[in-house]
């Protein structure tokens, strides 16, 4: 490649840090100004680090082009992480090519070795396409393929971003504990079916809330685990066609150290290059964490609704969503938001699936889109676990007396009070009330049976909780 043909082409002079290659994308396939993931960006560049680190060992690459890959490489990390910051979005004048792309991820690949290249070479002080210096593909792609090095980086991503996924989650949970402690002696009307139930405390609720958060960030750590085993060294199959044995037998040990995460060659190289079912487990986890998630949010709704027309047990915060014709309303809006979201990562499962399901013979060519919405539904449930954590859990107010005041009104506390009086006697109470169509707890006071004091003992004891 050279500035003639550049030129000729009607591309890039050399003053642009990505190549030819990356310019033929750019130039037959346009762009939908869908970035590629930063942090898979940045696990590419510690993918190359770590090869040429191990290509340089091995003897292979010369410590020249090492140390000058190398440089160019730690630039360009730090460049992401001014835009994993939110400091600086430069990276992606170099890294040009979509997060939607064909080609099982070559073209980020190429984009990624032409950019390393480029810029080696302009820390030379040598020509952007002076290839016979520090070339893209003999050097900076030595021993590798498109096959082993995207579907590691991507599994390196993935393992980050579920480490920010499992904070945000135990975040929720610290805020969902809190609740729990704060409302644990409001008693208020169990309901089943939409049916009045058995009573049960209101801090009894969030506590089961609490553990099924828990139950997802367990799952996360299992997902971590599996995404440890990666196929780097396996070059286009699998079977390591190309690549040095004393390559493959090292490079993940670098790479271990250029991450910080405990990753390890797969069992079996040419079944992980081909197979991406892990990332179909990552994706029915957040898939699971989704339904959880639309289950309590609508949950809370329907405790909030009215508040005189409806449950009115708890009150949501305010603030944050009013109404523009009816005053005085006050919209649920960050569970509306957190609903769409969780709706929204729930198809993107559907997608990853399908995917994964299409891969033929010895490779995936799909595993760009795979990534792309697995990485971006991973963001989007972090972030809204935060902002349900702070803008609407943390905010929940208990409405005390409208909880008493439901409960009391129904039957439910009725079975409480089986074990300590007999079923015969109770039934005979609630049936009086039903027949003279008045609140269970005025039959029961009016029987002389228990004070409204006792009862509330009776039940604290029944509930296992504190109700002073």
């Amino acid at each position: 490649m050279t500035e003639k043909e550049m030129k000729e082409n009607g591309l890039s002079n050399n003053e642009v840090l990505y190549g030819l290659y990356t310019e033929r994308y750019v130039k037959n396939f346009g762009t939908s100004d869908v970035r590629v993931n930063p942090h898979l960006i940045k696990a590419y560049f510690q993918v190359k680090l770590a090869a040429a680190e191990t290509n340089y060992k091995s003897g292979k690459l010369f410590q020249e082009k090492y140390e000058a890959i190398e440089e160019a490489i730690d630039e360009l990390i730090d460049e992401v992480n001014q835009t994993l910051l939110q400091k600086s979005y430069s990276i992606y004048d170099k890294i040009v090519v979509d997060a939607y792309q064909g080609g099982t991820g070559t073209y980020l690949n190429m984009n990624i070795n032409e950019v390393i290249a480029r810029t080696a070479l302009k820390n030379l002080g040598k020509n952007n396409d002076d290839y016979s210096t520090i070339h893209p593909i003999e050097d900076v792609n030595m021993s590798q393929s498109t096959n082993d090095t995207y579907p590691t980086a991507v599994k390196i991503a993935t393992i980050h971003l579920l480490k920010e996924l499992s904070n945000s989650f135990m975040w929720l949970v610290k805020s969902l504990r809190q609740k729990e402690k704060d409302f644990a002696s409001v008693l208020k009307l169990g309901r089943t079916q939409l049916q009045d139930a058995v009573p049960i405390s209101l801090g009894q609720s969030f506590q089961a809330y609490a553990d099924a958060i828990q139950r997802i960030i367990d799952q996360i750590k299992n997902c971590e685990e599996q995404l440890t085993e990666v196929n780097l060294g396996g070059t286009a199959i699998g079977n390591s066609i190309a690549a040095p044995k004393e390559y493959t037998k090292h490079v993940i040990t670098e790479l271990r150290k250029k991450t910080g995460l405990d990753l390890k060659p797969a069992k079996n190289l040419i079944d992980n290059t081909q197979n991406l079912d892990v990332f179909v487990g990552v994706s029915g986890v957040l898939k699971t964490a989704s339904v959880i998630l639309i289950k309590m949010a609508n949950d809370l709704r329907l405790m909030a609704s009215g508040p005189m027309g409806g449950f009115g047990e708890i009150k949501l915060p305010e603030q944050y969503s009013v109404s523009s014709f009816i005053p005085g309303k006050s919209n649920p809006a960050v569970l509306e938001n957190t609903i769409q979201i969780a709706e929204l990562i729930k198809g993107h499962d559907v997608v990853v699936s399908n995917l994964v399901a299409a891969g033929n013979l010895e490779l995936n060519s799909f595993l760009p889109m795979i990534s792309h919405i697995l990485l971006k539904s991973i963001e989007l449930l972090r972030n809204t676990n935060y902002r349900l954590s702070e803008n609407c859990i943390k905010l929940i107010e208990a409405n005390r007396d409208k909880c008493r005041e439901t409960l009391l009104k129904t039957s439910a506390i009725a079975p409480s009070l089986v074990n300590t009086y007999g079923l015969q006697t109770i039934s005979e109470i609630v049936q009086y009330a039903n027949e003279n169509q008045i609140p269970f707890l005025k039959a029961l006071l009016k029987s002389n049976l228990v004070t409204e004091d006792e009862l509330f003992q009776i039940l604290s004891k029944e509930l296992s909780i504190n109700l002073e």
